[in-house]
């Protein structure tokens, strides 16, 4: 899905998402330690950072993390509340860093956006920014059945069966160290999350 739309989108309820999960109280607490078992303590960006909860989360656990997200006003608030962590605006699909300069990815939830058939040229930019040996976890949401959009309550989204998203990441360079799969509060809403590495 183009940027635009995708920021647009985000922009029109900022304030409302921020609300809702702008905080690190808002994230769950078997999530986040999935998340930082499996990055290490050197550059790492949070992509789609949104408010910077997740970014301030990782950066306490001592991970240097850079927050990027589309929406300006996710980047002023996240400036605002955590003005020592950096932050800026950009997209994931032209990552502002040298290639092979990256430890660590967090991709959490910031590409169910992109169509099936978009997705692995934003993966060969990740993999590019990453070094060998590189972190890459992504959370989605997940699906049994097939890969399939649905109306998502900002811009329309994919589910993702976990074993194709694991192929898709494969392709793209990436080797699966562990998955976690959780049902949701919106039984309609189960996700998962995969770490990988690099190579």
């Amino acid at each position: 899905m183009p940027d635009d739309i995708v920021r647009t989108a985000y922009a029109a309820i900022h304030q409302l998402y921020i609300d809702s999960f702008g905080s690190p109280t808002h994230l769950d607490p078997e999530d986040t330690a999935f998340v930082l078992r499996h990055l290490t303590p050197g550059p790492t960006l949070d992509l789609g950072c949104g408010p910077g909860h997740f970014t301030k989360t990782l950066v306490d656990a001592g991970i240097p993390t850079t927050g990027i997200d589309l929406v300006p006003e996710f980047i002023a608030h996240a400036q605002s509340a955590y003005p020592d962590i950096p932050f800026e605006v950009g997209s994931i699909t032209s990552l502002p860093v040298p290639t092979g300069t990256i430890t660590g990815i967090l991709a959490w939830f910031s590409l169910i956006h992109f169509t099936p058939t978009e997705l692995p040229a934003v993966l060969a930019e990740l993999h590019r920014a990453l070094t060998p040996g590189g972190r890459l976890i992504a959370g989605f949401f997940d699906t049994p059945d097939t890969v399939e959009p649905f109306p998502h309550k900002v811009t329309t989204a994919y589910r993702w069966p976990i074993d194709a998203f694991a192929e898709t990441l494969a392709t793209a360079g990436f080797t699966e160290l562990s998955r976690l799969q959780r049902s949701a509060a919106d039984p309609t809403r189960p996700y998962a999350a995969l770490a990988t590495i690099a190579h």
